[in-house]
């Protein structure tokens, strides 16, 4: 028998504040996201990861001891340093021995959240992980960007990832991409080292699209129509892969579950990917809208509580901001 990681439990936890987008709106009839929850101006990552943790812990009476490491995904740290992972390690009151950590991610994290995880286990160097995805893009979204900002919410998800002594994987052939000559599609170019001397009336100086959007070097960039085009080209290739190197066909697989963009996205993709409608895609964020490196896990979750079938052989693909792209195929029966 061996160390295998597996994922034992998955909550999630969304601001109580939500906005509604405009039914009449094409923008909102073509993505279909009706409404998003958006963080308070005094809520930030690490509070939505806790509150996520808190509801996991209490839920399914975990002694927090057994917790050996804090992994947190996030594009929207609470500070320069330390790691939103120490600060969100304190606040739970874990113990001391027990490694924090954060990775700056977007669409794709999720995956190497569980990439990180599976290698911590299987390594021998933890038994228990608490992977945390959480972002409030809001913050970083002009209120007048109506190109961007319906498609972003706020969120958090908590993974309990641990050991069992098994010859089966339970997460396992996993794939990477990244085109990083592309990284300008989704950006904020303004906040960290790289403009950190620049002018900051240019910083702020807003910038009108023909359609009235507004932006400026501090808020979001997202090309989209680059960004579908991107994943057309690059998700359908990786599925395939990925399924073959498994030794699998399309119909062994269970579940696919890709990151939650938005339905347009998600229709377009399951077409490219030439993957049946016959309720093994999941496409719904159409009350959380696209919660970055927490959609997969809120999927998951959304599943469980609507009562879709989780099977064996789900397959995960996140894709997005950097411009990068990833997958794996994991065991979901265990999940409580």
């Amino acid at each position: 028998m061996s160390r295998k990681a597996y994922i034992k439990h998955i909550t999630s936890y969304y601001p109580t504040t939500y906005e509604i987008n405009d039914k009449a709106n094409r923008i909102t009839e073509k993505i279909g996201v009706y409404k998003r929850p958006v963080a308070k101006d005094n809520e930030c990552s690490s509070d939505l990861a806790i509150e996520a943790s808190k509801i996991l812990f209490n839920k399914y009476n975990i002694d927090t001891n057994i917790i050996d490491a804090v992994i947190l995904c996030t594009e929207t740290p609470d500070y320069f340093m330390p790691a939103t992972a120490c600060v969100i390690h304190g606040k739970l009151g874990l113990k001391e021995q027990c490694m924090a950590f954060d990775f700056n991610h977007g669409c794709t994290g999720y995956i190497y959240g569980l990439s990180l995880a599976k290698s911590l286990i299987e390594n021998g160097q933890v038994d228990n992980i608490l992977l945390l995805t959480a972002d409030t893009l809001s913050k970083l979204i002009h209120p007048k960007d109506m190109r961007t900002k319906p498609v972003f919410g706020d969120g958090a998800a908590a993974t309990l990832i641990s050991i069992k002594e098994s010859e089966k994987d339970y997460i396992h052939n996993f794939q990477f991409g990244t085109n990083g000559s592309e990284y300008k599609k989704i950006i904020v170019n303004y906040g960290c080292m790289r403009m950190k001397s620049a002018n900051l009336d240019e910083v702020y100086k807003e910038i009108e699209d023909q359609h009235g959007n507004i932006k400026t070097d501090a808020t979001l960039y997202m090309d989209g129509k680059s960004v579908v085009q991107f994943t057309q080209s690059v998700v359908p290739p990786m599925v395939d892969s990925i399924i073959t190197q498994a030794s699998l066909k399309k119909d062994d697989i269970t579940n696919f579950i890709f990151h939650q963009a938005n339905r347009f996205m998600l229709q377009t993709i399951q077409t490219a990917c030439n993957i049946p409608d016959d309720g093994r895609f999941f496409n719904n964020c159409e009350d959380t809208g696209n919660t970055v490196s927490a959609t997969i896990p809120n999927a998951i979750n959304k599943m469980q509580e609507t009562n879709v079938r989780l099977g064996d052989k789900a397959l995960l693909m996140g894709f997005g901001v950097g411009l990068t792209w990833g997958g794996c195929i994991v065991d979901l029966t265990l999940l409580k």
